[in-house]
């Protein structure tokens, strides 16, 4: 406000001082008089004023005109001038709107727009450090793979750019599904920035798809370096790495690596079951049953588990049913509410031939978490106090279509293994394996199973409870002792139809306790 204010005063007070002066000029007397070619001009005062301002504004514009000729002459001439630089700023200020129209095309998901935009770009700007990377985007948007492609290659050849170039590249090759190639640009790009995640991740994958542990593990070290990775989580991996590692080394009989693999892989991540597993049979390789104890014992802490169970078995395979009852009591005081723990004990006191015990064991567990594993648990027992076969195969019915408790899930995908693997054979990430339980489904299972509890054994074991679908689970052996585990239906890994309809023709006196146990492990 005050501003303008001051520029109205300052305006009028020009235009006052110009009538003032004029008004002065027309009170002098006298003037000039002018003669040139016989002509003659008699100018008063103002008059000359204003005929030497008029001839002042004619040479200025005659001086820049002489400029602009001599501007155009150069820029005829190919040299820099402010002619060439109105041209350039012209095509800049076109180059830019093009880019940024472009851009928030691309936002919008308008893939055609912004390829077109890009290469108007291109044309005005003669910058492919920028206007590659729009038509890029935009070809990949629209499905146009053949321009997305040759316009990463363009930014592979210029120094700024490389990096994106090559990044773009591996995109393509992974979806391919070249992953030889794919790996090859992963470590190009890895050493361009070693410390960009979504390169370190997918170069970690690779190797360890490609099974190139020692690789994998460098590549590890420099995520856990820069930062990126939290150190629990990088120890664990390194562990993990470790462990595939041992398992290579398995495959080629060199037992002796194998067993310093392992046992690093156990030393690096205690509570890695597959790790503790290796570890403890490595130490029993050489003979060592304190250390490979010692190993079970620790994971079974962390986390119980059938193939902790395995192991500990394998240490002593051929003890009678009761000192392997007093042995794994190590393992059932760890843990003694945990569900592996209850399970564990019940099989044992079954193969030592005390039913009232291992139902105690069970406890709640049949009401809590009625498992596969546990409601075959009590067919066994019931058939060891002598129950009717109608109730033994009522349970045996309601483990048919009961939940299989704890699997090896990915946490990514949720596919369920049966077995551990370091890679998801399904969505491939790395390091997502967990023993778990899978989401089950809720559907019935075809063919009416959920009738089965009436047709082999009137009500006995029926449950109201809605069928969840099966999945397959992993196979585990059974810490039975060597007498009872080798039995023929030690062989069978999991509950099906068949074993249903056998049953009926099963006797007591045909089939102990401990096959009716080791039927349904998994």
């Amino acid at each position: 406000m005050l501003l303008s204010l001051i520029k109205i005063l300052v305006f009028v007070a020009v235009v006052a001082g110009l009538t003032w002066g004029a008004a002065r000029l027309t009170d002098v007397t006298g003037g000039a008089e002018i003669a040139m070619a016989g002509y003659e001009v008699t100018l008063g005062p103002l008059q000359l004023v204003l005929a030497i301002a008029l001839l002042a504004l004619l040479g200025w514009l005659l001086f820049k005109a002489l400029g602009f000729l001599l501007a155009l002459v150069h820029f005829i001439n190919g040299d820099d001038t402010a002619v060439s630089r109105w041209f350039s700023r012209s095509r800049e200020r076109k180059g830019y709107k093009a880019l940024a129209d472009g851009m928030i095309a691309l936002a919008s998901g308008e893939g055609e727009t912004a390829m077109a935009k890009g290469r108007r770009a291109q044309r005005y700007l003669r910058r492919p450090e920028i206007t590659s990377i729009l038509v890029a985007q935009g070809a990949e948007l629209t499905g146009d793979r053949k321009t997305a492609e040759g316009a990463y290659r363009e930014l592979v050849q210029i120094d700024r750019t490389r990096f994106v170039g090559i990044r773009g590249l591996m995109r393509q090759r992974l979806a391919d599904g070249d992953t030889d190639t794919a790996m090859k640009l992963a470590r190009k790009a890895f050493e361009l920035k070693p410390r960009h995640v979504e390169t370190q991740d997918t170069l970690l994958r690779l190797q360890a798809e490609a099974h190139d542990w020692s690789g994998a593990r460098a590549t590890l070290d420099a995520k856990r370096r820069s930062g990126s990775l939290p150190r629990n989580v990088a120890k664990r991996r390194d562990a993990v790495l470790a462990l595939s590692e041992a398992r290579d080394v398995i495959d080629e009989t060199a037992s002796i690596e194998m067993r310093e693999k392992a046992i690093e892989a156990n030393r690096l991540s205690p509570d890695l079951i597959p790790a503790a597993v290796m570890a403890a049979r490595s130490y029993l390789a050489v003979g060592n049953t304190r250390y490979a104890t010692r190993v079970v014992r620790k994971a079974w802490e962390a986390e119980p588990h059938p193939d902790l169970a395995q192991v500990f078995a394998e240490i002593a395979p051929e003890e009678d049913a009761q000192a392997r009852l007093k042995r794994f009591s190590v393992l059932v005081k760890a843990r003694p509410d945990h569900p592996e723990t209850r399970m564990l004990e019940a099989e044992l006191l079954i193969a030592a031939e005390q039913f009232n015990e291992a139902r105690r064991a069970l406890g709640d567990l049949v009401e809590t978490d009625p498992t596969a594993r546990v409601l075959t648990l009590m067919a066994a027992i019931e058939r060891g106090r002598g129950a009717d076969d109608a109730v033994v195969r009522g349970w045996l019915a309601r483990a048919l279509t009961a939940p299989r408790g704890p699997q090896w899930v990915c946490e990514n995908c949720h596919n369920v293994h049966s077995h551990w693997e370091p890679v998801c054979s399904n969505c491939h990430a790395f390091d997502t394996l967990a023993w778990t339980r899978p989401a089950e489904s809720g559907t019935p299972l075809p063919r009416g199973t959920e009738m089965l509890p009436l047709i082999v054994g009137g009500s006995a074991g029926r449950t109201d409870a809605p069928v969840p679908a099966v999945r397959e689970g992993a196979a585990t052996a059974s810490p039975l002792p060597a007498r009872e585990s080798a039995s023929p239906a030690a062989a069978t890994s999991s509950v099906d139809e068949a074993e249903i309809v056998g049953a009926e023709t099963v006797t007591a006196s045909d089939r102990t306790e401990a096959e009716a146990v080791t039927a349904a492990r998994k």
